[in-house]
Formats: C-alpha cells, structure tokens, sequence
C-alpha cells in the first residue's frame, strides 16, 4: 500500500498527461471499460453557528483501478458586499483541509495506495478545462481572458496553454496584488505575454478563450461581455448567470452527476455547488445554509462529452459560434483515471511511502 502526497503527485505528474488520460478513460465510458458513481454529499451541523459540515464522496473505476474519493470540510459564508459573497472551506482550522483519494485493484480487490488529493484535485479541474477547449474552442485561439488568480486559475491556464496556442493571456481577480502576482509568475513560468487588468471586462473583451476560477457566490461573467467565436469554462456554475446560457450555440457537459431521485426534506439538490446531498439540522441550523438566488443551469437537454466523441451531437460547427463546456461530471472516473497514473509513475520511480498492507487486510469476513 503506496502513501503518496501533494509533493510526489506535483513531481510526476503534467497536465498533458492528465488531460490525456482523462480522455482516454472517458472514451472507455461508451464501452464499459470506464463507470464511475455521482457524487454525493452529507451536510450536519459543525461547532460554528455560522457555517456546516460536508461530507463528500464520489467513485470511479478506469484502467483496471477503481478510486474513492473523500472529503471532509467545514464550510462558511462570509458576507463580502462588493463582491456579492464567496464559500470558504477547512478542516479543523483556517488553511488545513482533508481530502483523500483511495485507489483499489479491480483485478483483485488489494489496496494500491492512498493519496492527498489537493493537487491532484487541481490538476483534473484544470485538466477538465483543457478537455473542454479542446473539443469546443476554435483552433486558432490565440487570446485567453481569465477571471481569477488562485489554484485553480494557476491549472486552467496551464491546461488550456497545452492544447492551444495561446499567445495573450489577460487576468483579472478582486485584489490587484493577486492577479499582478499571477501576471508576473505566469509569464515568466509559460514565456508567453500576461496582462493584470483592472476591470472583469477588459479580461474578457477581445477574447477567443474565457475561463472562470473563482470561489464567488454570484456571477462575475455577465450574457453581454460574450462575443462571437468565444469559448467558455468555468469553475462553477455559480460564476454565471443561467441567463447567459441563452448566448451559447453549442453548451456541453462533461457528465451527469445527477442522481434520479425526488428532492425531500432531507434529500436536496444544489446546494452550495453540491449536485445532491443528505442534510441533518434543524429547520433553525439549516438557515446557515446559503439560499439559492438564481435557478439552476438547464443542463438536463444538454449533449455530454460522450455524446461529441461519439458523433451523436455536434460540437462546434462554425468559427463564429459561442461554445461552452460545463466541467461538471465524470468526476470519479478522472480520480480513477489520473490517480492510477499518479501510482503507477510514483511506483515506477521509487516514490512515496509504503504502508504495511497488512494494516488494511483482515481474516474476519465483512
């Protein structure tokens, strides 16, 4: 059993090789090679009057490795006026947090290794991204607007820089020093041009590519900054207004995550960024939960990334056309897919911890 941490995942894995075995593992979905289970979640009262607890879980079997992803935050919702509100998450205090991802044989059933999952989570967000602007944006994009400057921000660029050549990058995010930090450090990791900007706008206008990274509660791209032949990615679909899906010729999502089940007291959908959750608390301990202010993007008709590949729905079909791709789904199948590369490499080159298996495995059947 390999312990593997956010140093080893950083040093072995590219988003090339990321983005790729995405692919190849959701190409494996039409087949059966690939399955993965929605993600689910489980809200119940924390110490703070002013925030919740989540559990989150999700699995996905790819390559012959299935992967159980974990997470355990404590959520807030700090009121920001001028920016209309964010998320923050932690676990035990501001600046720690716990995810986890578990990786299992599906030829035998032997645990192969336990990851940290936060850099290996950014990089298959970022790499989702690069999937999306692959399939969708013009290939003669030359021009990215980002609005964000953070870790996520750091691997959409770096995932859209490897499959386009992106010659202008422009950023935008709330605190000038953070987006001049991500300006300077980028340019000089990439060796392309990157411009801070002071106004969301100015990111976005003149753009082929527009990618969102932020952890707002409210949209920060509006229906009107779109221009014709632009390709869209966000984050979150809390970054943009369902009304803006009205400009989009072609939107696709990158799976469905939502489980067919009727919305009760104690089963709900939506909330906080999570497809569907179980939520405890009373009716008072609940009203810390933030309350929906928009309706929810109308993904249900929408083509899936299966469904492009496959030929059952056309992507972009014209240079002028308005693309958008919803990074929501097959999220167990990318653990599966890029864990068991992150294993397979560290196991490779001698890298992680090795744990006594015998910790895991008992003689009482279960």
């Amino acid at each position: 059993m390999l312990l593997i941490n956010n140093e080893v995942v950083e040093k072995v894995l590219t988003m090339r090789e990321c983005i790729e075995a995405q692919e190849q593992a959701f190409a494996g979905l039409l087949t059966g090679a690939a399955i993965g289970r929605p993600r689910m979640d489980m809200y119940v009262p924390c110490d703070r009057d002013d925030g919740y607890y989540r559990w989150g879980s999700v699995e996905g079997s790819s390559g012959g490795i299935l992967a159980v992803r974990l997470k355990s935050d404590i959520l807030v919702w700090p009121r920001d006026h001028a920016a209309g509100g964010s998320e923050q998450k932690y676990c035990m205090e501001p600046g720690t947090y716990c995810g986890l991802v578990f990786l299992f044989s599906t030829g035998n059933g032997e645990p192969l290794a336990l990851l940290n999952d936060g850099h290996l989570q950014h990089m298959r967000v970022g790499g989702a991204a690069g999937i999306g602007t692959r399939l969708l944006s013009r290939e003669d994009s030359r021009e990215l607007g980002i609005i964000g400057s953070g870790g996520m921000a750091q691997t959409f660029l770096e995932a859209i820089l490897a499959v386009r050549d992106i010659k202008r990058v422009r950023v935008y995010s709330r605190k000038a020093e953070n987006r001049e930090r991500f300006a300077r450090e980028n340019a000089q990791r990439h060796g392309i041009e990157i411009i801070a900007v002071d106004d969301p706008r100015d990111a976005v206008r003149g753009a082929d590519i527009v990618a969102t990274c932020t952890d707002s509660m409210t949209p920060v791209l509006q229906p009107e900054w779109l221009e014709p032949g632009m390709h869209v990615v966000v984050l979150t679909p809390r970054e943009i207004d369902p009304a803006i899906v009205q400009r989009f010729d072609v939107a696709v999502q990158q799976g469905r995550e939502e489980m067919p089940m009727a919305e009760t007291e104690r089963f709900r959908k939506g909330i906080s960024g999570s497809p569907q959750a179980y939520v405890a608390g009373s009716a008072e301990e609940q009203l810390r939960l933030p309350q929906p202010k928009k309706a929810r993007l109308p993904t249900q008709d929408w083509p899936v990334y299966t469904d492009i590949i496959a030929g059952k729905a056309p992507g972009r079909t014209s240079a002028d056309q308005i693309t958008f791709y919803y990074t929501v789904g097959n999220w167990g199948v990318q653990f599966s897919s890029v864990g068991g590369l992150v294993y397979r490499k560290a196991k490779a080159q001698g890298l992680g911890h090795e744990l006594p298996l015998e910790w895991f495995i008992q003689d009482i059947r279960n």
